[in-house]
């Protein structure tokens, strides 16, 4: 039977060669006989990755068929490869599998099984199995019984290397998502974020596309009593895993998250966080997770106790563990919760160290921020990163949503004015000056500010408006220094944060201006305004 359903995507293979669904316990042994990696001392799999410690933008492509052709909003980060090409990469990633022994993945992305799409995941490392079985949605036995064919399959060759002569690539590395051939392949990294985000961009085309279902790159948690949702937008970096894994709250997901019409569910089932600098004290959830049937991805180790440690960034400040949402003790095991959003809190790391720890934002503001998504690129979530890089990504997730920025913010808008949802920017970058002069904001600071925004005390607060930014501050905040919620009262030199900030609100109004023509006037009307000091 397994001979049969590998036929069906052109792999010829033999059972003994096969390994089918196996338990994280199975795949730890087969890692770890194999080579791939080493027990920790709380007994994650520890694994390094090699030359590629995190994403490969430069790498993704999307094959151009007559079918996307018109929908895809085709640029620098949704990058078109030839149907020739694509072809000729399947048929080396094919011959390749086929020669060695696979890991086959049955799993689900999307937690509501109304808007769940069916994904196979062949690979021929059994750590990337186990990180993708612990990511996707794991089916139940009933499921994975009556699985039927795959609505996507996802091939990852990591030991193939392409020839950028012949299969018309940039490197050596390649993920090529195919809408009409229901395909991703990935060769030439083993870095699985990679396997993660590419079924994260096909579900941001599949669920909006088919079903009118806004996907998001966010977290989200909820409030045991009330059963109210908060969801947080943010790329790498910014907060999004540690902020929703708090004390007092559910987990739903830490990253990827469909809205519908009357459910949030998390598109995953499993969580990926950052483990630069963590500790007991700072992320106690976090670090409980990093046990057996978890998987470390570039964390440095004692060789000899194996205990790990997390402030040695010499692999990479990359370095990340994958685990199921279970070993989150209060998640939402379901991955869904029937009551929408009240609140949506937009996560930037401002490196400039100018835009307020806090503010609250209108329809069209929260629009306007959605679509420009400004933040800084941290250190080693791709490849190149050494420091802070300002950057705009739509939508907080930019390189993985195939579709124009506006089809994403209008769902978005549409969502919030009709549920009443209250939308904040908090800012968990830099303070009293720019990166490498100020500090970054504390972490206490900002989970004071996310519980107020949440628990709506916030609102009771007087706010003034920042004319430059556009953005209603509140003066005062439960348990965060009333200085720290005014940036430029931070700055020992008041002149340097009035330049800098103005160079970021002329770099707003300039985004918006060259890549999103497609913004609204009342829309754009909501965001920066340079006085021109």
């Amino acid at each position: 039977m397994i001979v049969e359903e590998l036929a069906q995507y052109g792999i010829n293979h033999t059972d003994d060669r096969t390994v089918i669904d196996p338990s994280p316990a199975r795949l730890i042994e087969k890692a770890v006989t194999r080579g791939e990696g080493v027990l920790t001392s709380t007994g994650s799999l520890a694994v390094t990755t090699g030359k590629y410690t995190g994403r490969s933008p430069h790498d993704r492509f999307i094959v151009d068929t007559p079918e996307v052709h018109d929908k895809i909003a085709w640029g620098p980060v949704n990058v078109p490869f030839s149907e020739k090409d694509y072809k000729l990469v399947k048929e080396e990633v094919i011959s390749y599998l086929s020669e060695r022994r696979i890991f086959m993945v049955h799993g689900l992305a999307g937690a509501d099984r109304r808007y769940s799409r069916k994904f196979l995941v062949l690979t021929e490392l059994a750590s990337q199995a186990l990180f993708i079985r612990q990511m996707l949605v794991r089916p139940t036995e009933e499921e994975l019984k009556n699985f039927g064919r795959a609505d996507f399959v996802v091939m990852v060759a990591p030991g193939l290397k392409l020839d950028p002569k012949v299969h018309h690539t940039n490197s050596e590395a390649g993920v090529i998502i195919n809408f009409t051939d229901r395909t991703v392949l990935i060769a030439g990294t083993q870095y699985s974020g990679e396997i993660k985000k590419s079924i994260f961009s096909v579900m941001n085309y599949l669920l909006p596309v088919e079903e009118n279902i806004l996907t998001m790159h966010c977290s989200c948690n909820m409030n045991p009593q009330s059963h109210g949702t908060t969801v947080f937008f943010g790329l790498s970096g910014t907060g999004k895993t540690t902020l929703s894994a708090a004390e007092g709250r559910m987990l739903i997901g830490d990253d990827e998250h469909g809205w519908g019409p009357d459910s949030i569910f998390n598109i995953e089932g499993g969580c990926y966080a950052k483990t630069i600098h963590i500790s007991p004290e700072t992320e106690p959830q976090i670090c409980n997770a990093i046990r057996f049937g978890s998987i470390c991805e570039n964390v440095v180790l004692d060789p000899d106790t194996r205990i790990a440690d997390y402030d040695d960034a010499s692999l990479t400040e990359n370095g990340r563990v994958a685990y199921p949402v279970e070993f989150i003790d209060n998640a939402v095991t379901s991955g869904y919760a029937r009551r929408l959003p009240d609140v949506v809190i937009f996560l930037t790391a401002d490196a400039f160290g100018v835009l307020p720890p806090i503010s609250k934002l209108s329809t069209n503001a929260a629009m306007y921020h959605f679509m420009t998504g400004f933040t800084s690129k941290v250190a080693g979530t791709e490849r190149g990163i050494k420091e802070p890089q300002p950057t705009f990504s739509s939508l907080f997730g930019e390189p993985f949503m195939p579709l124009d920025p506006n089809i994403y913010a209008k769902m978005l808008g549409e969502r919030i004015h009709e549920y009443g949802t209250r939308v904040y920017l908090i800012n968990t970058g830099w303070t009293g000056g720019p990166y490498g002069t100020g500090s970054r904001i504390k972490l206490k600071y900002t989970r004071k500010m996310v519980e107020a925004a949440q628990s709506g005390i916030i609102d009771e607060c007087e706010f003034v408006h920042d004319e430059r930014f556009n953005l209603d501050v509140p003066t005062a905040c439960p348990g965060v220094p009333s200085e720290l919620l005014d940036p430029k009262s931070t700055w020992a030199d008041k002149d340097a944060y009035d330049a800098t900030a103005e160079k970021l609100a002329q770099m707003f109004v300039e985004n918006a201006s060259k890549r999103l023509q497609t913004m609204s006037p009342e829309v754009r009307a909501a965001g920066p305004k340079p006085l021109g000091k």
